[in-house]
């Protein structure tokens, strides 16, 4: 605060004077050259980029130098996120069904899928001054668990855990299980179930036994689980999860299951009250994958 007023008294104004210090290694016409290198190939490497400079004789700097330009640039070293391959027949099919489905009523509707959740899995941020020093220890060979799930606007239908493959039999084992009863009781006989193109949800006896059983399965498009409410189900629970720190199998399947039951209503109702904005921003994206 006295600096500002005695340069207000003596300079008239709050600007702060130029320092001195060590003026910047990079010419204009080497920054220039650097973001030509980078918006002709995101892949380039810091090292390959001061010696493309050396090479054509803009400047002499080293990796660390680009770096720390980049990073004032506003750019940041990123791994692409995963996203699956669509052709253009899935595009078009993807572009079709929301079209078709962009304004049901998605609150009859049962979201079912599966997912697999991990022992020391490594997701969970932290906060450190020394993030060299951050450690979490794995062990080579994680045990592994498999969860089949399903939720509604009404609330979750049901959960199960199991080992192993899932082939076409266990699936129709753990849907009369843990589906058919809980349906019916919320929906009195009149929903749609959602399940995604797995070999194990088409296979002939599959069909067959949902043709008695199911009063209507929704048509998926294939390679879609940007459209399925239960991928964010899924990624909200092994989050939850995590943090618990289970050491062994039973304690993962314990926490698991104790997580879905303390699962708010009010989270299930936002995530399929999203259908209509993901069929929206589909149909924006001419069928490519979205972000939700």
């Amino acid at each position: 605060m006295e600096y500002n007023i005695k340069n207000l008294k003596t300079i008239e104004s709050l600007d702060h004077k130029c320092k001195s210090g060590r003026n910047r290694t990079l010419s204009r016409k080497a920054s220039c050259t650097i973001g030509q290198l980078v918006r002709r190939n995101k892949e380039v490497t810091t090292s390959t980029i001061a010696a493309k400079l050396r090479e054509r004789k803009v400047a002499t700097v080293s990796r660390w130098t680009v770096w720390r330009h980049l990073r004032r640039q506003g750019y940041q070293s990123v791994m692409p996120k995963r996203n699956p391959m669509l052709t253009d027949s899935q595009r078009v099919t993807r572009l079709e069904w929301a079209l078709t489905h962009k304004n049901d009523d998605w609150s009859r509707t049962i979201f079912s899928d599966e997912t697999s959740i991990q022992l020391y899995r490594n997701t969970v941020r932290r906060w450190s001054r020394t993030p060299e020093t951050e450690i979490k220890r794995v062990p080579k060979n994680r045990q592994k668990l498999m969860i089949w799930g399903a939720i509604s606007s009404r609330g979750t239908i049901g959960l199960c855990s199991f080992r192993g493959i899932m082939d076409a039999k266990r699936y129709i084992d753990i849907l009369s299980k843990n589906l058919l009863a809980a349906a019916e009781r919320l929906f009195n006989g009149d929903y749609r179930l959602q399940q995604d193109n797995d070999p194990k949800h088409t296979a002939k006896v599959t069909t067959r036994y949902l043709s008695i059983k199911v009063p209507q399965v929704l048509d998926w498009p294939a390679n879609s689980p940007d459209l399925n409410t239960m991928e964010n189900m899924w990624a909200v629970l092994k989050s939850r999860l995590e943090r618990k720190k289970p050491n062994n199998i039973m304690e993962l399947e314990k926490y698991f299951m104790d997580e879905w039951l303390k699962v708010d209503k009010y989270l299930i109702m936002k995530l399929v009250g999203s259908m209509k904005s993901r069929c929206e921003a589909v149909i924006k994206a001419n069928g490519n994958h979205v972000k939700f």
